[in-house]
């Protein structure tokens, strides 16, 4: 019996993290625009690092902001 989560892309099947979805990275962004870490959003290593890199093109875009105030 795993109590632990699944990692959120890995259940949906998807292979690629596409930057220009701002919807699904807000998702891993804390109130203050900041990435969550992955023990908080129990997303695998992999997908995490994709995660970030895809939060920071969004955020060189204007599709994610840096930061709220």
């Amino acid at each position: 019996m795993s109590d632990t989560k699944q990692c959120y892309f890995c259940t949906s099947n998807i292979k690629s993290i596409n930057y220009k979805d701002a919807e699904v990275l807000k998702r891993f962004l804390s109130p203050q625009s900041k990435i969550l870490p992955k023990r908080k959003t129990s997303v695998c290593a992999k997908h995490q690092r994709k995660m970030a890199q895809a939060v920071k093109r969004a955020r060189v875009l204007g599709l994610v902001p840096f930061m709220t105030s």
